[in-house]
């Protein structure tokens, strides 16, 4: 791998050569810029306003502009002579724990190669260092232009660096986060975990990039004369669906693709059968229905007028009838109900009854 920068790492006063390499590289698809009419090429090309006329890359250089707008020629040899332990160090600071480090913070990433024999036994050493304490190094390093902090860590059998943002340079949260209130129950925590928990791991070296590859067919069917694939139409706009649902319904497809096998009490919430894909019934709504439906345990008849107690004499047998018939139809634990309570909840009826027909 081809090298950015040559320098050495500041260990104390241990001072080990070593090469920058980029530890990353980009796999993403570039595209030109053409006209549209005829598909010639737009370039752009570097022109001296002063001169009116198109200069090579040997004849840029850089500079700063003023507040008024005079221009402040710099050198790379400006840069290089500037007083700074950094300009050609990267300087370690300190160790501390790796999560310490916010992730935010994360920039570019390089890996740090022995500049030389010399070199391996100072490398070698600072490497199990970090290995044993567990712990990153913090590092300050100039490149580019301008002194950066840097994070260095062990992959593998090499040590790696990462450039890290200062701390100014990331902004607050304030206004990000939700301004209303929102309150979220145990039951919605407790799927969210059942959810993570089936979805579980993933080995990262098993993921891809699903758009460049899409791109790259796009491109092959384009230079082929073939028809470019399409993206198959929505179907319907999306629907709001209970919250409770979603989750359930999320863990009972994330078990499915996994192959495991799903039971009716494995989640709640199951849509109705012949329902439209994504639409689930709220729960809250299906136990109120349930509770209309059902008879009330506490509900009595009204007490009849005189002129229809025989009606209601009739009304209250028929009821007993039902209740006796409901009785039976119940679950064998209400089925073995001790024969002292029926005798004593006949009776009840029977009084009641009884007392009905006398104030009639």
């Amino acid at each position: 791998m081809r090298s950015i920068w040559n320098g050495a790492i500041s260990f104390g006063l241990v001072s080990i050569p070593i090469k920058l390499v980029n530890a990353t590289e980009s796999h993403s698809i570039s595209f030109r810029q053409i006209h549209v009419e005829d598909g010639g090429r737009i370039r752009y090309r570097k022109v001296c306003e002063m001169e009116d006329r198109e200069v090579r890359a040997d004849e840029i250089g850089k500079a700063y502009e003023g507040a008024d707008g005079a221009m402040i020629p710099i050198t790379d040899d400006d840069l290089a002579s500037l007083p700074l332990p950094t300009a050609k160090t990267i300087e370690i600071v300190a160790f501390v724990p790796a999560d310490r480090i916010d992730p935010l913070q994360m920039d570019t990433a390089y890996y740090l190669s022995a500049n030389g024999v010399p070199a391996a036994k100072p490398y070698t050493l600072l490497r199990e260092a970090l290995k044993r304490s567990q712990k990153v190094a913090i590092a300050k390093f100039a490149l580019r232009g301008r002194e950066r902090l840097g994070m260095l860590r062990v992959v593998d059998d090499v040590i790696a660096m990462h450039g890290l943002l200062w701390p100014d340079e990331i902004r607050a949260t304030d206004g990000v986060a939700p301004d209303t209130g929102v309150t979220v129950r145990d039951q919605e925590l407790d799927l969210a975990d059942a959810l993570m928990n089936t979805l579980g791991e993933v080995d990262l070296a098993d993921l891809h990039d699903d758009y460049r590859e899409a791109v790259e067919e796009l491109i092959a069917a384009k230079a082929a004369g073939e028809e470019a694939p399409h993206a198959p139409a929505p179907s319907g706009g999306g629907k709001v669906l209970d919250l409770m649902a979603a989750l359930e319904k999320s863990v009972r497809e994330a078990k499915e693709s996994r192959g495991e096998h799903v039971g009716n009490g494995d989640t709640a919430g199951e849509p109705a059968e012949g329902a439209a894909e994504g639409e689930v019934k709220p729960l809250r709504a299906a136990r109120r229905t349930a509770s209309k439906a059902a008879p009330s345990k506490a509900a009595t008849p009204k007490a009849a007028p005189k002129a229809d107690a025989g009606k209601k004499s009739t009304s209250t047998a028929k009821t007993a009838a039902a209740r006796k018939t409901t009785t039976g139809n119940k679950s064998t634990g209400a089925v073995k109900k001790t024969t002292a309570k029926k005798a004593v909840a006949k009776k009840a009826v029977a009084k009641k009854t009884a007392t009905r027909k006398r104030s009639a």
